[in-house]
């Protein structure tokens, strides 16, 4: 399962890509609102740190098929061609991906904001290389989000379809960890969550004991590269 950060802060990007097996970052137009700053000065920012070939996920905010179109051709022409288009799993999305997949064959598209399979089942038709339910905003409905996630996930395998799936919107690690159990393809997490995956006081607590243990025989301060 890739894992991508679901952010647009530069320096909480900076502090967890040198840590963690990070392959890229998604975006929306919420997220972008929140750093305060114009959308493509971020945007390149984040392409510039992470890299050509790490992915990068970019919404469009057009709400007819047209405006979506012209909104993915922007995107793609100052982006850079590993960057996936995130287009709404609504009407005028569906018909804004089948119109992208015919104009740009190698686009890349992301099918964001569902909540249901067969949002998921009509974007991959559509030609989504990804769909992106939301795990605990479906849980906020009374729904069951991992679930959700997995039927989705059988939908696609049943119906040989290349689609996979983007899961967004975790509130803690034992959601990202069953869906990496169940193998989905990506999931992308807010900076907490990700430190989440590995903060946990009795590993901590393991460490210390070690690291006293060691300084109790070599002298306090001493590792494995200054003992005899």
């Amino acid at each position: 399962m890739k894992i991508l950060i679901d952010d647009a802060d530069i320096e909480a990007i900076k502090a967890l890509y040198p840590v963690y097996p990070i392959d890229g970052v998604t975006t929306n137009p919420s997220i972008l609102a929140k750093s305060g700053r114009q959308p493509y000065d971020v945007l390149k920012e984040i392409r510039a740190f992470i890299g050509e070939e790490a992915e990068l996920h970019v919404q469009v905010v057009g709400r007819t098929a047209d405006a979506m179109l012209a909104d993915a051709l922007r995107i793609h022409k100052e982006l850079g061609a590993n960057t996936y288009t995130k287009i709404p799993t609504n009407p005028a999305g569906l018909e804004a991906m089948k119109r992208l997949r015919k104009a740009q064959p190698y686009a890349h598209i992301t099918a964001t904001a569902i909540y249901t399979p067969m949002q998921a089942f009509l974007a991959a038709k559509a030609g989504a290389d990804y769909a992106a339910p939301y795990i605990n905003r479906i849980d906020n409905l009374g729904a069951d989000g991992i679930q959700t996630a997995k039927i989705i996930q059988d939908m696609f395998t049943n119906n040989g379809l290349k689609c996979e799936i983007l899961a967004a919107s975790f509130k803690n690690s034992q959601q990202v960890q069953a869906l990496a159990q169940y193998g989905v393809g990506a999931a992308t997490i807010a900076p907490a969550v990700i430190e989440g995956l590995v903060k946990n006081a009795a590993v901590a607590a393991a460490i210390d004991d070690f690291t006293r243990d060691f300084e109790g025989l070599c002298g306090k301060g001493i590792t494995m590269k200054d003992a005899n």
